[in-house]
């Protein structure tokens, strides 16, 4: 049984941002033309691409899958999805929290939306975990036993590079050590910073193995390996489980758009590296599914 703790719902409302952030910006429909111009399918209505990735997990075996919106004013089109099919979908909205009415938002998607994560990306948004707006947001997950995802170390955006679309990013925002600060002052919210901390490997164990309520997750190809000329990532897995154990680690792949579709290299990368360090059947459940379950609050059906 496997569940994807990191995916993106490139919705109809992310091509609308990008359009407007285009030279020149896009006169006809950009959830068509850009997809077009991609290579891509359009998404169409927030509930035709649920149904395309509940088609599309059905084909891989995927049980559950996270999605996530991809631009800070998308929580609709994922509580769509959500609302849509509740035992496939778990919802995440990214957001900007030093943006005025943030919180009011987060509270909405929360509480009425039906979603369950809150995503921060601070390297990109341009503001540090020390802002005096961030804790307030963690009060408000912890309190509605949510899930907290930040991305830290290296950040890129492929759809924007694609399309030519400058994105100023401040690496130094993105510090593990700074997402320790405030998982320790809010020890009941589970945490997930995504692909091993991307660069910061090192940072990201520290965090995590100094706070329980840090996870990590396995998406994309980890690319950021390339800065580690000597590392691999059968070594990054175990360096993780060896200082975290598989409880803290969180299966995802990063997939996002169609139609790539659902990377299933990912997970056959992934299981081969399992099978190579002899991790044992719980371990595998955990990071395949189980921790996915815990965090979110769900039970995987029978």
């Amino acid at each position: 049984m496997i569940n994807d703790a990191h995916c993106h719902f490139f919705s109809a409302r992310l091509f609308e941002v990008l359009g407007q952030k285009t030279t020149p910006p896009l006169t006809d429909n950009p959830a068509i033309s850009i997809p077009e111009r991609l290579g891509w399918e359009p998404p169409g209505p927030a509930a035709t691409l649920a149904d395309r990735w509940v088609e599309e997990l059905d084909q891989h075996g995927i049980t559950r899958a996270a999605i996530m919106a991809s631009v800070p004013d998308d929580e609709a089109s994922v509580a769509t999805a959500v609302r849509r099919h509740p035992g496939r979908f778990v919802g995440m909205t990214m957001v900007d929290p030093t943006t005025p009415g943030t919180l009011t938002r987060v509270k909405r998607a929360l509480e009425t939306d039906g979603l369950c994560s809150v995503c921060l990306f601070p390297a990109m948004h341009g503001y540090q975990l020390s802002h005096e707006a961030v804790e307030p947001l963690f009060a408000m997950a912890e309190e509605t036993n949510a899930v907290v995802f930040v991305h830290c170390g290296m950040l890129t955006i492929g759809v924007r590079r694609k399309l030519g679309i400058p994105t100023p990013v401040d690496l130094r925002a993105g510090d593990p050590l700074a997402v320790a600060a405030l998982a320790s002052r809010h020890p009941k919210l589970p945490v997930v910073i995504p692909h091993f901390g991307a660069g910061l490997l090192r940072e990201t164990l520290m965090a995590a193995d100094l706070c329980p309520n840090i996870y990590l997750d396995t998406s994309s190809s980890n690319s950021w390996i390339k800065y580690l000329p000597s590392l691999k990532l059968l070594d990054v897995f175990r360096q993780a489980i060896e200082t975290l154990g598989p409880e803290r680690l969180l299966f995802g792949t990063d997939s996002s758009f169609f139609p790539r579709g659902w990377q299933k290299t990912i997970l056959e990368t992934q299981l081969w590296i399992l099978d190579e360090l002899k991790i044992d059947s719980s371990g595998r459940k955990a990071i395949l599914a189980g921790n996915f379950d815990s965090i979110f609050n769900q039970t995987t059906p029978t």
